[in-house]
């Protein structure tokens, strides 16, 4: 086996497919964790690698794989769901704690055991998917944004205890990208992707939606070592969707001669 090993949650399609794409090509053996078992054996006996079965809400699923990895470099904890809808006060409760096991409560249990093998390697990244629901209100659904809000503090918070033990954590913000999750949303079809970007066509910033691949490139950035002095930072993978949504209209049209 050899000495670079990427665990990609949430890996079976998507994002996470694209990702552990990415890893495999970079020369990691990548095992590649959901609960879709068809694609993501199928994905991973393409690339080499290993698909284990796992449910991130259950931390006995997240123990054994990453006791299964071996000597683990990379854990992508980007399993996710957008979880309950509607108005705050039709909040189903169930659909509601379902939300927050799988986003926040899985996110700290893949927190929880990665440090713990990487600890005494005394190097590792990890990466976790955040959201701009986190950090923009009235973009994603509430309890989904609730969660995202929450990874981007237990980032940070858990960044600076373990950078002492060489681990670096970081995570990456997609913007509105084309994959089977917002596809289900928009088209209520995840297999429609043809539907979930015309969806997007209407409002893309930089003159097209984002997809899968463009995560996958930032993804690569913080698993290796041109990103060795960045932890407890959020990279935004959104056309500026974020921190930069404006036209700039006083710098074009009558004003671009001052």
């Amino acid at each position: 086996m050899p000495d670079r090993v990427a665990i990609v949650t949430g890996g079976a399609s998507g994002i996470g497919a694209a990702c552990a794409e990415r890893l495999a090509a970079d020369g990691f053996r990548v095992l590649v964790a959901d609960v879709q078992a068809e694609p993501g054996g199928a994905l991973a006996a393409r690339l080499g690698g290993e698909f284990v079965h796992t449910d991130v809400t259950r931390e006995d699923d997240i123990e054994a794989l990453v006791d299964r990895a071996g000597p683990l470099e990379v854990f992508f904890a980007n399993a996710g769901v957008f979880g309950a809808l509607g108005p705050i006060e039709r909040t189903d409760t169930a659909e509601a704690e379902w939300t927050i096991a799988v986003n926040l409560r899985g996110t700290l249990l893949c927190l929880k055991h990665a440090v713990r093998v990487m600890r005494p390697r005394g190097r590792g990244s990890i990466i976790v998917t955040a959201s701009p629901g986190g950090v923009v209100g009235g973009v994603g659904p509430h309890v989904y944004s609730a969660t995202k809000a929450g990874v981007a503090g237990l980032v940070r918070s858990v960044a600076a205890e373990v950078r002492d033990y060489g681990i670096r954590v970081n995570s990456v913000v997609p913007g509105a990208i084309v994959s089977p999750m917002t596809a289900a949303v928009l088209a209520g079809d995840p297999a429609d992707l043809g539907a979930a970007a015309r969806a997007m066509a209407p409002s893309p910033l930089v003159g097209r939606p984002g997809v899968p691949g463009d995560v996958a490139g930032a993804v690569s950035f913080l698993a290796g070592q041109d990103s060795g002095f960045v932890t407890g930072t959020e990279l935004f993978v959104d056309a500026g969707y974020t921190h930069a949504p404006g036209p700039a209209s006083f710098a074009k049209g009558g004003f671009a001669g001052h």
